[in-house]
């Protein structure tokens, strides 16, 4: 009688199980390449980037702070931040979206085009969502809408019968609330 198999990081990841969603923010050394091996480590093993944002943070100390998010079975996430610490440029590794303490925002730009009604509608739900316009024309707006991806999401779907024509989000951006660092 032979032993099972242990299941593959790939069947961990691709098991018809619920899904949550994770952001993961990384500190790693500014140096080239560092970007293209997360993103390797990722794709090697089927996991998808919902969603990536890259910055330097510290030019003294030569880092940069990657956000990620990402979305697998609960086991998976716990793999992929442990793949995540292994990674030689890593500092450090925090799973924001467990940490009662975390803070996440996005950022979107949105293009809307409408005259009469609709161009009075998209300006009243500009103002229930706190949106500021960028840029006014005759028969378009740009706003600019921060908050909760949810809540960039619940904006845009408004928008859509109202006239969007053109959308572009920055990411996830995330943070933990009091003096701890990452």
């Amino acid at each position: 009688m032979t032993d099972p198999q242990p299941a593959s990081v790939y069947d961990l990841a691709h098991e018809d199980q619920a899904e949550n969603l994770a952001t993961f923010a990384i500190l790693v050394d500014n140096e080239p390449g560092v970007l293209h091996r997360l993103v390797g480590l990722f794709a090697a093993r089927g996991y998808n980037i919902e969603s990536l944002t890259v910055a330097e943070t510290d030019r003294k100390a030569h880092t940069s702070r990657v956000t990620i998010v990402t979305r697998g079975a609960p086991q998976v996430l716990t793999q992929i931040e442990a793949q995540l610490q292994k990674m030689v440029a890593t500092r450090h590794v925090q799973d924001v979206t467990r940490d009662p303490n975390g803070l996440e925002r996005e950022l979107a730009l949105v293009k809307v085009r409408g005259l009469g009604a609709e161009r009075v509608e998209a300006l009243r739900i500009s103002e229930i969502f706190r949106a500021r316009v960028l840029d006014t024309t005759i028969d378009s707006f740009i706003f600019e809408v921060t908050g909760a991806s949810s809540k960039i999401d619940k904006f845009i779907d408004l928008m859509r019968p109202l006239g969007l024509v053109e959308l572009a989000r920055t990411g996830v951006l995330s943070i933990t609330r009091g003096v701890e660092t990452v």
